[in-house]
């Protein structure tokens, strides 16, 4: 799966939708208002490669939502569509760039690579990082091909499934805490370091259908079922339960579960811990009393891209309930982590 660059431009579009990299000073705070072309203004861009933009919304990240993610993925595949384009670069706020970046890679069939990248400085500051991880993500989306939606910072590539925000105002703020980067930038190349293998690519879904809620609620000291059985009220079709530890919460909970499993509803048992999978160790409420009400394990999925697994399932056009059960499982387990390779361009 090498691909050798050849002497003809690399033609890459950059897709800009906010974020940090795209903001400015108002007076009061940062709030993103720069034009995709603003922004690849301030990168210098490598040899060989065209670039081209679109600029689709331009909000911070934290007011993603996901008729806004529905409207990015279509934009991947429509541009995809041209032969000509060789890869693309996203340009996102860091807060939701996990959700978005995994959702994409859940739908993801083309072996042209798609690169999330942003920043931690806003755009226009003397020390900013937005150039540097832009010029990175183009090198990346000009080189590297079959690995599926990557996101890259700070010198950093990684995957987009397990990849969440581990740090607020760092300029690395991204990893896999229970998993290893796909590789690193130096020196004018890419240095892949594993194959991410994934899950076989959804369609993308039609236009048309209402976008189904999916919650997330999360368990503590005193934690009752009150928050569960609201957002059930309120007509979620899917729930992320974030238990403690392994994945653990109450009898009144497991309770709840089950009663919303019964009503149709959809519950994936994630963890507030930082690594680390769900596991069935614990009875009394734990995940094993979970497990058996109806929940489904998120293996090593945080509760943000637990929750993305769980509404690309609702969204993907399965023909029975159980069928939706069964698609659901794989979405969060994903398949077994490949050995280090080498099998990408450089």
């Amino acid at each position: 799966m090498k691909w050798t660059r050849d002497a003809r431009p690399r033609r890459i579009v950059v897709i800009s939708t906010g974020g940090t990299i795209a903001s400015r000073w108002t007076g009061s705070g940062y709030a993103a208002d720069a034009s995709g072309d603003d922004v690849v203004a301030t990168a210098a861009v490598p040899d060989g490669v065209h670039v081209e933009v679109l600029d689709l919304f331009n909000v911070n990240s934290s007011r993603m939502t996901t008729d806004r993610q529905l409207a990015l993925l279509r934009a991947v595949h429509e541009t995809l569509a041209d032969p000509g384009v060789d890869g693309i670069v996203v340009t996102h706020g860091t807060d939701t760039l996990e959700e978005s970046a995994f959702f994409l890679d859940l739908h993801h069939s083309d072996p042209r690579t798609v690169v999330f990248t942003g920043a931690q400085r806003p755009f226009g500051t003397g020390d900013g990082d937005g150039p540097g991880n832009l010029y990175d993500a183009l090198q990346v989306a000009a080189t590297v091909h079959g690995l599926g939606v990557l996101v890259v910072f700070d010198g950093l590539v990684h995957a987009a499934r397990g990849t969440v925000k581990t740090k607020t105002l760092a300029s690395d703020p991204f990893a896999d805490p229970s998993g290893e980067r796909v590789g690193r930038l130096g020196f004018g190349q890419v240095d892949i370091e594993r194959e991410p293998v994934r899950p076989a690519p959804l369609p993308v879904p039609d236009a048309g259908p209402s976008v189904p809620r999916v919650d997330i609620v999360m368990h503590h000291s005193d934690g009752d079922p009150v928050l569960l059985n609201a957002s059930v009220a309120a007509g979620a079709r899917g729930v992320v339960l974030v238990g403690t530890g392994a994945g653990n919460a109450t009898p009144e909970i497991a309770a709840a579960v089950a009663d919303a499993v019964a009503q149709g509803v959809l519950v994936v048992l994630s963890t507030r811990v930082a690594a680390g999978p769900v596991a069935e160790v614990y009875t009394g409420g734990g995940a094993v009393d979970l497990a058996a009400a109806g929940a489904v394990l998120a293996g090593t999925l945080r509760p943000g891209q637990a929750r993305i697994a769980l509404l690309a399932a609702l969204l993907a056009d399965a023909p029975s309930a159980e069928r939706r059960v069964a698609l659901l499982r794989t979405l969060l387990e994903g398949p077994v982590r490949s050995e280090p390779s080498l099998a990408a361009a450089h």
